[in-house]
Order: structure tokens, then sequence, then C-alpha cells
């Protein structure tokens, strides 16, 4: 999987968290049948590693699911192990490095310029500023791409549909949202809700070019 193409693609990285295994599969489902391809599933969801098979198993071989919150180089064989494509991380540690061992692209979590260095040299695949909110927002990601211009941000962390167009519009190649897109839909809320929010989302990521 080429995961930075697929997010300029996409543009959209949705983060499932929830605490019903069966809801968090549907959010996924539904998730891609509204065109929203790069989602990642966190491992602090009740049962994500099963959710993470099952969604595999539904998706195919060829889906862009990722496993979040990948810790641990235990984490990343354990997500390897249940289909997911790629990992994702809240900072930078063994599941980066176990994960790139096994051959799967990384989104890795970066908050300061030491930190960006650092993940420059392990050579992940894109850099997910987080909490994207609390390092400064948009404003952040701007300063950054001066000493960075060339590296692919990823903000996440309190990204509503205003963030979405603000962070794009300031050179993110893509954003990762949470609940602000997810709402209660992976803990068995309305599903519906859902896809009304997935539709909003993707029509502020079309609004962007790259």
């Amino acid at each position: 999987m080429d995961l930075q193409t697929a997010l300029a693609d996409h543009r959209l990285v949705a983060i499932v968290r929830g605490t019903d295994p069966d809801a968090a599969l549907r959010t996924v489902l539904i998730l891609a049948d509204e065109g929203i391809d790069l989602i990642e599933v966190s491992l602090t969801s009740a049962d994500a590693l099963t959710v993470i098979a099952r969604a595999h198993q539904s998706l195919g071989s060829g889906s862009r699911l990722g496993a979040g919150t990948v810790l641990t180089a235990e984490d990343a064989r354990a997500a390897h192990r249940a289909g997911a494509a790629f990992a994702v991380t809240p900072g930078l540690g063994e599941g980066v490095t176990e994960a790139q061992a096994l051959g799967m692209p990384v989104l890795a979590g970066v908050f300061t310029p030491t930190d960006i260095i650092a993940a420059k040299a392990l050579g992940v695949d894109a850099l997910k500023i987080f909490p994207a909110a609390q390092a400064g927002g948009p404003a952040y990601l701007k300063a950054m791409r001066g000493p960075f211009p060339e590296l692919p941000f990823v903000p996440v962390g309190g990204v509503d549909i205003a963030a979405t167009r603000a962070y794009l519009t300031a050179g993110a190649l893509a954003v990762g949202i949470g609940s602000p897109l997810i709402g209660d839909a992976a803990d068995g809320g309305d599903e519906a809700a859902l896809r009304a929010r997935a539709r909003a989302f993707r029509a502020v990521a079309a609004e962007v070019a790259v």
C-alpha cells in the first residue's frame, strides 16, 4: 500500500474508537460505503483486533484499513496478523519500527520539530501532528511547513468540519477525524447521522485541491 498516495487521493482518515465491537464493525463498513476508504480502528476499542479482522474479511484484501494506537512491537504484530494495511501511532517508538519491519506503512505521531526530525530519520510514510488542536491548530501546521515544506503532515485531534478545511488549506496532506465524524455510531448510536457526517466531510475535502 502506498500510504502517501492514498492520503493525497482521499484527504481523510476516519478514526474509529468504540465500546461495541459489532457497532464499530458496522461503522467501518458504513464509512467505506460512503467513500471514506482510509479507516483507522484504534487498538483501544473493544475487541479491536477482531473488528479489524472482520472488516478486512468484508472489505477484501485491497482495503485501506489501518490499526491505530500502535504502541508496542506486539501491537504491530497483532495488527498485521489481523489484516491491517497500515499502522498509526501516537508517537515514535517500537510500534513504528516493528510495523516497518513487517512491511506496513506508518503514519507516526509527532508534536515538536525534534519529533519531526526523528520521524524523518526513521523514514515513516507520513507524520501525524498529534494532538493537533493543542499543538496550535492550522497556524502550527503552517509554521512547521516552513522548515519542513516537503513532509506529508496529517493533523489529528479536535478536527471538525471547519478545521478540516483550514488544515487542508494550510497544506496538510490529509486530516484524521475521530468523534466529529464518528459520533456515537461505534458505540451503537445513530448510523444515519454517521452517513450524513461522512458526506459532509467528503464534500469539504473535495473543495481543497492537493
